[in-house]
């Protein structure tokens, strides 16, 4: 049998190999000749008896190997390790946690309020193939990676694969990241009215607001996410130093006006400056006398330079605040 197979591989490589080189050109034709030979040669040492045993070996070791690898995968896939910490009240299965101020192994319902110390998901113990237990009985089991269903709602816009998920204003569920904030994971499927059911909390003000509650599955990998900015025609450094100045996301128009009103502000004050240099050098070496009025006459243009600079940054500053 090792034989049929090595001639049906040679038969393979003279038909696809050797004869489109054959036909080429001289070059080719030649390559080709000596890949047949080679071929040739290998069969014949694969038709005795011990060519046959290493044929066998070799495919042999070939399977084995393709088989490990592929187990190898499949058991990285599924795998899912998960810790034991300490709780004061019962989190449900799918609750986002975060670590307690102060501690190590204790953990709460993650939320707004402590949504930079998120730490992973409540899984149940039969899901977690690698288990980091205690002896305590008032524990959870919390997995910081794997694709896991995780709680979640629509509080802060619908969610759909793809979408960061973040810590909400209801303890242990979860909400679309859309800015920058510490982040769970990443979505892998769509939350509907199919795969939730609508519910209702109250704010901080009192008021009652309906959202859509349900599970998706979501690739969790506890990170930063970092919001990109929108694209305006005011370059992004920029935008997010006016962001800055203002305490809040600041629209194109104040900028551009805030801008303008820089570039002239800085074109006045140099010209300023220049003219006060010039006229201070030339009256100094016309009349070496004027020294006490040249000084005066700077003094004063220094004080004009410093009013104009004032009210100008006051007026960037309203126009990014106010506007």
């Amino acid at each position: 049998m090792t034989t049929a197979v090595a001639r049906l591989v040679v038969g393979v490589f003279s038909k696809f190999i050797a004869i489109p080189y054959h036909k080429s050109n001289k070059t080719k034709k030649l390559m080709s000749r000596k890949k047949l030979q080679s071929a040739q040669v290998l069969v014949g040492r694969l038709s005795r008896p011990s060519g046959k045993l290493l044929f066998k070996y070799g495919l042999g070791v070939g399977l084995l190997l393709i088989l490990a690898s592929s187990w190898t995968l499949i058991v990285h896939a599924d795998t899912i390790i998960s810790r034991s910490y300490l709780s004061d009240e019962r989190i449900p299965i799918g609750s986002i946690v975060s670590i307690e101020e102060d501690t190590s192994d204790r953990v709460e319902p993650a939320n707004v309020r402590n949504v930079d110390n998120i730490l992973g998901v409540v899984v149940n113990e039969d899901s977690s193939l690698i288990r980091l237990s205690g002896s305590q009985d008032n524990r959870v089991q919390v997995a910081t990676d794997g694709a896991l269903d995780v709680l979640v709602s629509d509080i802060n816009g619908d969610i759909s694969r793809g979408d960061h998920i973040t810590a909400s204003p209801i303890d242990g569920i979860g909400m679309k990241a859309t800015s920058n904030i510490k982040v769970v994971g990443i979505a892998q499927g769509n939350l509907n009215q199919d795969s939730g059911r609508t519910e209702t909390y109250t704010d901080a003000d009192g008021e009652e607001h309906e959202f859509l509650l349900g599970e998706v599955p979501v690739k969790v990998n506890v990170a930063y996410y970092f919001k990109e900015p929108d694209r305006t025609i005011v370059p992004a450094t920029i935008q997010n130093v006016a962001n800055a100045i203002a305490g809040r996301p600041v629209e194109p128009l104040p900028i551009i006006i805030s801008g303008v009103i820089f570039v002239v502000t800085m074109i006045a004050v140099g010209s300023i400056i220049f003219s006060m240099i010039r006229n201070s050098i030339i009256s100094v070496g016309r009349n070496p006398m004027s020294q006490s009025a040249v000084y005066r006459n700077v003094m004063q243009l220094t004080a004009l330079v410093l009013g104009i600079l004032t009210v100008s940054i006051a007026s960037i500053y309203m126009i990014l605040t106010r506007l």
